[in-house]
């Protein structure tokens, strides 16, 4: 299947690595990461790991270019995987491996994971089994500096999709110690296209075809040639020949000085040994003195490049990402305008990383523009989500990113403007409350189950909201809900199920137990959070403690009680009694359903969506709610503690958030 690469879609929900290469081959470059390990490694695992490393490509040499090897035990076992380009000779493999090995010990010294790469092998450890898993949680990419002219940009990128098609299958049928292809294609305006995929060849053939259809999603569009380059696959093109015998070895072995030889005769071995004196001096002078040469012009070159560099990934870190939306971008003078300079009047909330403005462009047009506050690390992230996420997202119940604005220090969001702000301003305000009768709200809650159902399975992409909730719906004036804030978004590869981060970003009462623990996240997290909300919105109460009928405790724990003395209308908002009792009833017992604290047990989204649309579906019965064994009985700061230690920054997309709503989100790789 040919694919035009600057239609693909890229994202940034994990720091992607870009650097500029230049028209010829680099091909001693090298790139590390270091993962963020919440402790350091032990001593006996630092010690496992050196002699792993020392002994990885003597003990295992398949002559293939792949090593897989562990050593140690329980806690201190480490495991290590060393991967060769599959054009690379033998020697050259075992000094690449060698020299990311000592790269890795210098650079990651006390860490339990990194990566590292060179440009004839990658070399990867760890204190977890990573024989046969497909890891796309370190990525990096590098470009040419010169891009295709405008008028040949979709003919070259047709035939690169489909080249890397035929390549990517090519790869993916390989054998256990070999999935590698080259070759070539002819393209406009250049002479020849080529190209290298290869994968890590423990992979299965599905695992490999996805890896590769991953990296080739985050190449940017209009380079001449570039690579993305993960733990598990790797590709590349460009318009000179780079693999293969025209390609320049990683290291060329130094000159050796052959020693005198010692079957000379006695008549003619002094004025010989004068002479071979003579010559090795004047060998090793021209040696020093090139070195010295190369060393000035390395650091001259260094210098300038090093200023350049930081220059280019400034500037492409924030554009390069977001360049095929260019049509998207709006001007900060044209936006200033529009909002009356940000002022006061038109400010809509705000939130931990910045404020909302009503705003009205030339045309005429409401808009709702989200200024990012200009000193949070936080926001850079957000920005690149919602701008790269949110744009290629269409669903009546999502909220449409008419475009951006990035001048300066200046990071502008602007969406369509949604009038009657969100959710959480009804239910949960008594003297609004009565304007969402019971019709209104199972509309509000049909709507976000097809939104989140639309995420989850329909869309191009699979994202995973990971902090929905009240204040992130907003309403428009007929009162249809529109999913906001993709700034926490994660998206999924094909097939891919779940994910593990090491940080937790989210909203305490609407994070699922094993997320909120051991943060593991799926779209069985969105359908806990789904079922909270649900709750909140048949019964107008937050997800907090609370005091009732000489109980103290949460939303989750009252519904549940309730439903097993079989009163579960004691939940529903008073407000709503002369709605559909039997719809009230099912929506209990769907909340419930979705926030059971074994995730297999919860249903899908489109499971959801048909059990709101079918009064004839008979529904199972729910198992016990997460957390209810934590907050019955226990203590608020005990129950709490665990959760919420590490989140901070409490924040609203249209308003001030409320006590219990704390997000938080950082860079960190997936």
């Amino acid at each position: 299947m040919a694919r035009i690469l600057s239609s693909r879609p890229f994202f940034i929900l994990f720091p992607i690595f870009l650097l500029l290469s230049q028209a010829t081959a680099q091909p001693d470059f090298q790139y590390h990461f270091c993962a963020r390990d919440k402790e350091n490694s032990s001593s006996t695992f630092q010690e496992n790991l050196d002699h792993l490393l020392s002994s990885l490509v003597l003990e295992d040499d398949n002559g293939f270019g792949f090593y897989n090897l562990s050593y140690g035990n329980d806690a201190d076992i480490v495991y290590t995987m060393g991967l060769c380009r599959g054009d690379v000779d033998p020697q050259a493999c075992r000094t690449c491996l060698n020299d990311c090995s000592y790269l890795l010990r210098q650079r990651c010294r006390d860490k339990k994971e990194a990566v590292g790469w060179y440009d004839n092998c990658t070399l990867r450890y760890s204190y977890h089994s990573i024989l046969g898993v497909m890891e796309t949680k370190y990525i990096y990419y590098m470009l040419n500096a010169n891009n295709v002219s405008s008028n040949s940009v979709d003919a070259f990128f047709q035939d690169l999709g489909t080249l890397f098609d035929a390549l990517k299958d090519r790869a993916a049928s390989g054998d256990s110690l070999r999935k590698f292809a080259t070759g070539n294609a002819s393209a406009p305006d250049f002479r020849t296209l080529y190209a290298l995929v290869q994968c890590s060849p423990d992979l299965s053939q599905q695992e490999c075809s996805d890896c590769l259809d991953y990296l080739y999603g985050l190449l940017p569009s209009r380079k001449i040639g570039g690579r993305v380059v993960g733990p598990s696959c790797n590709f590349r093109y460009e318009i000179y020949l780079f693999y293969g015998s025209a390609y320049t070895p990683l290291r060329a072995s130094p000159p050796q000085l052959a020693p005198p030889s010692s079957n000379r005769t006695t008549s003619t071995q002094g004025k010989e040994s004068k002479t071979s004196t003579t010559v090795i001096v004047a060998i090793v002078l021209s040696i020093v003195v090139s070195v010295i040469l190369l060393i000035i012009s390395a650091c001259v070159y260094l210098r300038r490049k090093k200023k350049k560099d930081a220059e280019t990934l400034q500037l492409y870190q924030h554009v390069e990402e977001i360049e095929s939306l260019e049509s998207l971008q709006y001007s900060f003078d044209t936006i200033r305008v529009g909002t009356d300079n940000f002022s006061e009047e038109n400010k809509l909330g705000q939130g931990g990383f910045g404020s909302v403005y009503r705003g009205r462009l030339s045309n005429g047009q409401q808009v709702a523009v989200k200024r990012l506050s200009s000193d949070s690390g936080q926001g850079d992230l957000e920005f690149k989500n919602e701008v790269l996420l949110v744009a290629k997202l269409q669903h009546r119940n999502l909220v449409r990113l008419l475009g951006f604005c990035l001048e300066g220090n200046e990071r502008l969001l602007i969406y369509e403007f949604v009038p009657n702000a969100s959710l959480d301003h009804f239910i949960f305000d008594p003297s609004k409350r009565a304007i969402l009768n019971w019709d209104g709200r199972f509309n509000i809650i049909r709507g976000v189950a097809r939104g989140l159902l639309y995420l989850h399975e329909d869309s191009r992409l699979r994202i995973i909201h990971r902090d929905l909730k009240a204040s992130n719906i907003l309403l428009d004036e007929e009162m249809h809900p529109k999913i906001s804030d993709f700034g926490m978004a994660r998206l999924f590869v094909v097939n891919q199920t779940e994910g593990t981060t090491n940080r937790i970003v989210g909203t305490y009462g609407y994070m699922a137990p094993e997320y909120a623990m051991y943060g593991q996240f799926s779209v069985k997290s969105d359908v806990f959070s789904f079922g909270v909300l649900l709750l909140e919105i048949v019964s107008g109460q937050k997800n907090s403690r609370f005091c009732h009928d000489e109980h103290v405790e949460d939303l989750l724990s009252y519904a549940w009680r309730n439903w097993r003395e079989g009163t579960a209308l004691n939940v529903v908002d008073p407000l709503l009694r002369l709605g559909s009792t039997s719809e009230l009833m099912r929506c209990i017992h769907i909340a419930l359903l979705c926030v059971q604290e074994n995730e297999a047990r919860r249903p899908t989204m489109n499971t959801v969506v048909i059990m709101l649309n079918s009064d004839s579906l008979s529904l199972p019965t729910p198992s016990e709610p997460a957390f209810l064994h934590s907050y019955v009985g226990s203590d608020t700061s005990a129950a709490d503690s665990r959760v919420t230690n590490e989140l901070e920054h409490p924040r609203s997309e249209y308003a001030q958030a409320s006590t219990n709503q704390i997000s938080i989100t950082e860079l960190y790789p997936r």
